[in-house]
């Protein structure tokens, strides 16, 4: 797992280089609040997943249909 991660950083320190490089707008938020709330996504489907609780969407629709 610890290679995952390093490879991931590594990935998008590059990814960001080139971005800077050629002058486009990086794909994420720009400021640390941005950034913050995608963290606060993914720890809300991981304690999500961890509780086990699973709501089926489309069940849902389909099912007012």
């Amino acid at each position: 797992m610890t290679l995952q991660l390093v490879l991931a950083l590594l990935a998008g320190v590059f990814t960001g280089a080139l971005f800077s490089a050629i002058q486009v707008p990086i794909p994420a938020p720009p400021s640390l609040p941005g950034l913050l709330g995608i963290g606060g996504i993914f720890l809300g489907y991981k304690g999500v997943e961890w509780l086990g609780f699973q709501f089926d969407v489309l069940a849902a629709i389909s099912g007012l249909f």
